[in-house]
């Protein structure tokens, strides 16, 4: 969950807004003053991040620290002919492969010869490498220029979306000068200082601008000999249509869509509700399944990184809230889920 959180703010583009470094990478040298960037300006530059963020081609090792742990991997996406092509490849914990080609996702673990093959549905926040961030997020933070540094020996623009609330964290971005792609994503820790990162995705090396070679990924799919597959079937549906509804919206999230997806844990026919809120750079997943007591032992809230976790029993169902904000605003989506019928 962490992973793909924090990287749903980055994505390739042409930076526009911020001029002073785009226009003039020799400068990047040089640190600026923490400087809000009028409203228009940044609603202009996410709105071309959020466009560019699918059509990018690069290539590199991206790395993952939270909590004292370190884990790399080695990522290729490539846009062609308006189809997506992505590769995750684990380099050290647990060997694992993700291949994705559009909506067709498949997940391996080659030690275990487990296999997990899907179709998902392009609900936000589903993606294995960087995503945008939407426009929308400009509800609920406001960005501001921190200054100039180089990650991966690029020059990079430093960008801070700050929250206008206590409700979510704030991210520190940094963008490179020449194209505009995210090279490193902090969650900051609430504070005053604003130094301490909760968890962080860089590039340690990167590769912009490489010619596409989709048959880097294509070659993994479908290469299940020998292993167990799982095929979890999902369908898009409503809360309404599953009898919940959020009484109380949680300011500045909106809800993105919902899915009823199979869950083999539960047993044969089980399934879980799965409902994503977001309010434009992260997300909250609330799932909804039976209450089984065997599984359901105790409620329990949880944090790793930035990445909180919170369950509930509501009669007879479990609820697991997921999301990289702070424990109290995953209570608000929990207090706020209600029962309206059987």
């Amino acid at each position: 969950m962490a992973a793909a959180a924090v990287w749903r703010a980055l994505g390739p583009a042409l930076l526009l807004g911020l001029p002073l470094l785009a226009a003039n990478p020799a400068r990047a040298q040089q640190p600026l003053a923490d400087t809000l960037v009028p409203a228009a300006e940044a609603r202009q530059w996410l709105a071309r991040v959020q466009q560019a963020a699918r059509t990018g081609n690069y290539e590199g090792t991206l790395v993952y620290s939270a909590g004292g742990q370190l884990t790399s991997s080695r990522v290729r996406h490539y846009w062609v002919s308006e189809q997506t092509f992505e590769l995750l490849e684990s380099m050290d914990g647990r060997q694992h492969r993700i291949v994705r080609h559009n909506d067709q996702v498949q997940t391996l673990w080659p030690q275990s010869r487990q296999a997990v093959v899907e179709k998902r549905e392009t609900l936000p926040g589903w993606g294995t490498t960087p995503q945008a961030v939407d426009p929308l997020a400009l509800e609920s933070y406001e960005l501001r220029q921190e200054g100039a540094s180089r990650i991966a020996g690029r020059e990079a623009q430093v960008v801070r979306l700050q929250p206008r609330d206590m409700l979510r964290y704030a991210q520190r971005l940094w963008a490179d000068v020449a194209t505009g792609l995210m090279l490193r994503a902090d969650v900051l820790a609430a504070g005053a200082d604003l130094k301490t990162a909760l968890e962080s995705h860089a590039f340690s090396e990167i590769a912009l601008g490489v010619k596409p070679r989709p048959e880097q990924v294509t070659q993994w799919l479908n290469r299940l000999e020998g292993y167990q597959v799982a095929r979890p079937q999902q369908q898009r549906t409503t809360l309404d249509a599953e009898g919940w509804t959020i009484s109380r919206p949680v300011k500045g999230f909106q809800l993105a869509g919902c899915l009823k997806r199979g869950m083999a844990a539960a047993g044969e026919g089980a399934t879980v509700l799965q409902a994503v809120f977001t309010d434009g750079l992260t997300h909250v997943s609330v799932f909804v399944e039976p209450f089984q007591p065997e599984r359901h032992r105790q409620e329990l809230h949880a944090q790793r990184g930035a990445t909180a976790t919170l369950t509930a029993r509501r009669d007879e169902h479990w609820v697991t809230v997921v999301g990289d904000v702070p424990v109290p605003t995953l209570r608000l989506f929990a207090d706020a889920l209600e029962r309206r019928r059987p």
